[in-house]
């Protein structure tokens, strides 16, 4: 078993939740299952093979002779990964790059003759904008005999950009925090960014033609749409200055936006300005995209293992949305419809559901949108034998906490009344994290090095 399965196993099994339960072991080795299957590191190996001076990736075949210049360029939480496993298939002939992940030494760290730059997450920070300046300069003077291998991943929006002229970093941080504490969706977040920045909505496609492209993809959205992940830097944008706008308004941000932020949408809807790179273009002729993880692999290694362990299995959803505390209130109800009747499956059940629900911040507390879900679930939960639900970030983050996410089971009510701890209370502070500190059920493997949104677990004994 290697370290990071280890790890997931031992966090599941020292939650207090689950501390007692037969079902601790077999929970382990079910949510590790389900990271291992997306471990970028096996999924770059997959899709890229050398055979001498052949190499292939995904369907494609390339001559290595007729090859100029082989070069990565990438960003993402999962960047390190993805450039190790590049590096070992193709060896030498990788001539250079450069990948922008989240944790890197300063300046830069060396794998092989390609760096790895870190960037600021979730707001890009001053990183960020020295790594995407870097990232442009890289795909700077390529020709149409190279061959441009970019490393797409979670996270990417923020930790490599290249603000628009006019947009400073402190106007993008204010963006970014204002619609994470409204609430809004990924799809949201990354409209706007690809509409402020030069790297999004096709920006390294633009940059790195007319070498050809090929951009190996990890993905963090739901459904995985191509435009949306990293904010879409290989692939046509069908989003537009109007759809940004929209977004503002629906938040009802236009007095808070940074007035160049605002100047520079408006300056786009007037038709002032180009819009970004849109299907149909030709740069993409010479650009393919591959996804090589998702969401839906990781939810069925997990069913996989769950029949190992005798379980019934069902995959709810590799699309779950909308407010954290509904969502875990939700999934709770299927907990008590499995123990009332055995539906939607019989005990032994586990049930799995992928997506990324929202957190729409009304109090000061700390938490993440992983914690809020469990939480959201305890009063619903609650009585119910043999049964556990578990919420996890299959990055091993959740908000800006130590925590992947918390365990919650039908005597975690009961438990926190022992200690004069009131759920409502802390889910009207948004302050999942210091409920489940007190209970001993925060899931703290730390960064897994892979990112393919959120997994939610039921177990039903």
């Amino acid at each position: 078993m290697d370290n990071l399965s280890l790890r997931i196993q031992q966090t599941c099994q020292q939650s207090m939740a689950l501390q007692n339960s037969p079902q601790a072991a077999a929970i382990g080795a079910i949510v590790a299952a389900a990271i291992a299957a997306v471990d970028p590191y096996q999924a770059v190996l997959r899709a890229v093979q050398r055979d001498g001076e052949r190499l292939r990736i995904g369907e494609q075949s390339f001559d290595l002779r007729a090859i100029r210049r082989l070069k990565a360029v990438g960003m993402g939480k999962a960047g390190r990964a993805m450039l190790q496993a590049l590096n070992d298939a193709l060896g030498d002939r990788l001539a250079g790059g450069m990948v922008i992940a989240k944790h890197a030494a300063p300046p830069y760290e060396e794998i092989g003759r390609a760096r790895l730059l870190a960037g600021g997450h979730p707001a890009p920070d001053a990183n960020s904008i020295e790594a995407g300046r870097q990232l442009l300069a890289e795909l700077e003077g390529g020709t149409a005999d190279d061959l441009t291998i970019c490393l797409i991943s979670g996270g990417g929006s923020a930790l490599a950009a290249a603000p628009a002229e006019g947009i400073a970093l402190a106007d993008l941080q204010a963006l970014t925090n204002h619609l994470l504490a409204c609430g809004a969706t990924v799809n949201e977040i990354n409209c706007l960014r690809k509409h402020l920045d030069r790297v999004k909505g096709g920006g390294v496609a633009r940059q790195a033609a007319p070498a050809r492209l090929v951009s190996l993809i990890l993905s963090d959205v739901i459904g995985n749409p191509l435009d949306v992940i990293a904010s879409g830097p290989s692939v046509p944008d069908p989003s537009t200055y109007a759809d940004a706008w929209q977004i503002i308004q629906k938040y009802h941000l236009e007095a808070s936006l940074p007035p160049a932020i605002g100047r520079r949408l408006q300056r786009g809807l007037a038709g002032d300005l180009p819009e970004t790179l849109k299907p149909g273009d030709p740069i993409f002729a010479r650009t393919t995209n591959l996804v090589v993880g998702s969401n839906d692999q990781a939810a069925q290694a997990a069913l996989a293992r769950a029949r190992q362990f005798g379980y019934h299995t069902l995959l709810l959803s590799t699309y779950l949305q909308g407010e954290a505390r509904s969502a875990g209130q939700f999934l709770a109800a299927i907990a008590r419809q499995i123990a009332a009747s055995g539906e939607p499956l019989p005990r032994p059940a586990c049930l799995v559901a992928g997506g990324e629900t929202t957190v729409t911040l009304h109090g000061s507390g700390k938490g993440g949108r992983n914690q809020e879900l469990a939480l959201g679930a305890a009063a619903e939960l609650a009585g119910l034998p043999e049964t556990v639900l578990l919420s996890f970030g299959t990055d091993g983050e959740d908000g800006p906490t130590d925590a992947a996410g918390a365990a919650v089971t039908g005597e975690t009510l009961g438990r926190a009344a022992s200690l004069g701890l009131k759920p409502a209370l802390f889910l009207q502070n948004n302050d999942a994290y210091h409920f489940f500190a007190s209970l001993g059920d925060l899931l703290r493997p730390g960064p897994t090095g892979t990112n393919v949104n959120d997994l939610t677990f039921l177990f039903s004994g």
